[in-house]
């Protein structure tokens, strides 16, 4: 029997897209659509983790994505990176210092006491991971007075937006090293742009995870964790906020806030360095920085444990697959290794024929030896 390519199915690729489109419906009369604003909001770790795996600062688009895709992250990631592909880029901001983010959540575990206070902000590190049931058959007065109740318990508080960083006082005391110094008059790598190379620079590693998928991020980050490199690192700082973009007057050249944009950040201090890999001859303390849109605290932590990690991969050769550049920034973009993956699915009819051909042959040669072989005994 043979196997051939073979053309059509126009009409069957239609109905498919109907039935995907049918199946979000399908709850009947009654059924209301969801709304991206429902997204944003009540799905918002969702949300933060495609607007982080999309590239792009877009929430509307985010929350249409994540609708369009039926809530398949890495689709609905892709449908947004499309999206960026089609705006034009009409400015460049400059490097922004993130202690002017507006604070919603900042903690310390390398500290009891940091300047400024702890603040546990909205997290889920504290809850018994059971399912709350009062959750399943939630009605719109009840759940409007979550909101009203929140509010009416605040009293007016004159605490700052803006804190002072953990890590300064370390920096002060002379106990951490000096981070790797990029030449201010460079630009940083743009990884939309520039294809990556290697070896390649810190800048390009950091935009590389910085949208990276959370999933491999933490898988690599873990397997150094555990065992596979010596990265043991505590988070001297934890961040989540709002943070102004500034942008040049197109006047005057002074920089001016045009907005701001959710972000988590990590810093992590890890395993000293010896004194004969420090400028000033003493052991220090090293680091890890990680950042990304929206609120993704696995994410940044992960991403700063693989700086780290990195670092010591660009200052020696890697001992392990988490210090290899080539190996990490290859393999955790979402994007490339979803549609490697699912590639398999389409058509390769002419290329399992020519398998299969082979095969053939290659029995046929095999059973051919076998009955020369028995006619000569």
């Amino acid at each position: 029997m043979a196997y051939v390519a073979i053309k059509g199915g126009a009409q069957a690729i239609a109905n498919s897209e109907a039935l995907f489109d049918y199946l979000r419906t399908r709850e009947g009369e009654t059924a209301q659509p969801l709304q991206t604003s429902s997204i944003t909001h009540q799905l918002r770790l969702l949300h933060s983790r495609v607007l982080s795996e999309g590239g792009v600062y877009h929430p509307e688009a985010a929350s249409l994505a994540i609708k369009q895709a039926q809530g398949d992250t890495l689709e609905a990631a892709f449908i947004l990176r499309a999206y960026r592909s089609t705006l034009p880029r009409i400015a460049q901001t400059t490097a922004h210092n993130t202690l002017n983010m507006r604070l919603t959540r900042r903690i310390s575990s390398a500290f009891k006491d940091i300047p400024g206070g702890q603040m546990l902000g909205a997290t889920s590190d504290y809850q018994l991971r059971l399912l709350r049931e009062q959750l399943r058959d939630e009605n719109p007065e009840n759940f409007r007075a979550v909101c009203r109740n929140w509010f009416a318990d605040i009293a007016e508080s004159d605490v700052p937006d803006c804190f002072p960083k953990v890590l300064a006082e370390l920096q002060a005391q002379g106990l951490v090293a000096e981070p790797p110094q990029a030449d201010p008059s460079a630009d940083a790598f743009d990884i939309t742009r520039e294809p990556l190379s290697f070896p390649t620079t810190r800048s390009a590693a950091l935009a590389t995870m910085a949208r990276a998928e959370q999933g491999a991020l933490l898988a690599l980050a873990y397997s150094n964790m555990r065992g596979y490199g010596d990265v043991h690192p505590t988070v001297a700082e934890l961040r989540v906020g709002f943070l102004p973009v500034l942008l040049p007057h197109p006047i005057t050249g002074k920089a001016m806030e045009v907005g701001e944009i959710e972000v988590t950040e990590c810093e992590v201090v890890a395993m000293y360095q010896s004194p004969d890999q420090t400028s000033s001859g003493k052991p220090l303390f090293t680091l890890g920085y990680g950042a990304c849109f929206g609120h993704n605290e696995v994410k940044a932590i992960s991403m700063a444990i693989l700086d780290r990690a990195l670092q010591n991969g660009f200052e020696a050769s890697p001992q392990n697959p988490s210090e290899d550049p080539e190996f990490v920034l290859l393999h955790i973009d979402g994007i490339d290794s979803m549609g490697f993956c699912t590639h398999y699915k389409m058509p390769h009819y002419v290329t399992f024929q020519s398998d299969m051909d082979r095969l053939r042959r290659a029995q046929k040669k095999i059973d051919s030896s076998e009955t020369a072989d028995n006619s000569h005994d």
